[in-house]
């Protein structure tokens, strides 16, 4: 039943964060499902975080992770990438499983800004702050080189050195050699970025991704002027996930310039 009146000091159960309400709704923009989280009224909506989830993953997966945003007014947006989720079905045949991977990170990156433009037009314009974990990290460090509507990125538990003989295809191998992190990094600066990933990750252990990747950002943003705007964090004991701590440093590093 709808319309009916509510007792302010018992009003109904939502989810919330610290006593704030919070809505969750399902929409599709620019032709991605995404799972919103935000204050109950749009009006109150300050900035947009965009959440990337990692491989064989969905945007549900990411649900509550950074919902602490929506008390300052935060929209957190979560897409479901390409060829995860509800978009499986879009899946080509013959891809290997690092092939799947990059397909889904090119479709993603190419659709991005689309989708950014459908937010704007269904909130207005807003500060834009973009988060990804694994897969998402490489979306996230693309999207902090090539959208400059982003405000701030962090990319966790995740790689810049992008060396992947098991992709075959022309078109991933060129996106490969346009966007790799470690050869275009000097495109990122000014926008602030961080790193974080555990120092336990088996999947990107540590000396081969981590600390290449970011002596790279290191060298870049300092060269540009803006040694300040990199930060990079390694976790003791974290394997390969978005740890509570490492989310907390999320959340610091978009605070910082998170609107009043």
């Amino acid at each position: 039943m709808t319309g009916q009146p509510f007792h302010p000091a018992d009003p109904h159960a939502t989810p919330m964060h610290e006593g704030t309400p919070y809505l969750v709704e399902r929409r599709v923009l620019a032709g991605v499902p995404v799972l919103i989280e935000r204050p109950a009224e749009a009006s109150d909506v300050r900035a947009f975080c965009l959440v990337y989830h990692g491989a064989w993953a969905a945007k549900e997966g990411k649900l509550g992770v950074y919902s602490a945003l929506t008390a300052r007014g935060g929209a957190v947006v979560i897409p479901d990438a390409a060829l995860h989720g509800e978009r499986v079905g879009d899946t080509p045949p013959g891809l290997n499983a690092r092939e799947y991977v990059w397909e889904s990170v090119r479709r993603t990156v190419a659709e991005a800004p689309a989708l950014l433009d459908a937010l704007a037009e269904a909130f207005g314009p807003r500060p834009l702050f973009v988060v990804g974990s694994s897969m998402g990290g490489y979306v996230a460090q693309t999207l902090v080189r090539t959208e400059r509507r982003v405000t701030r990125a962090a990319a966790l538990i995740t790689s810049g050195v992008w060396q992947e003989p098991e992709v075959r295809g022309p078109e991933l191998r060129a996106f490969l050699d346009d966007h790799r992190p470690v050869t275009h990094a000097a495109d990122a600066p000014p926008t602030p970025l961080l790193l974080a990933s555990g120092d336990s990750d088996p999947t990107f252990p540590l000396s081969a991704h981590h600390v290449p990747t970011a002596a790279v950002y290191s060298e870049v943003y300092a060269r540009a002027g803006h040694p300040d705007a990199f930060r990079e964090i390694v976790l003791p004991g974290v394997g390969h996930y978005t740890s509570r701590a490492m989310r907390d440093e999320v959340l610091r590093f978009f605070l910082t310039d998170w609107p009043a």
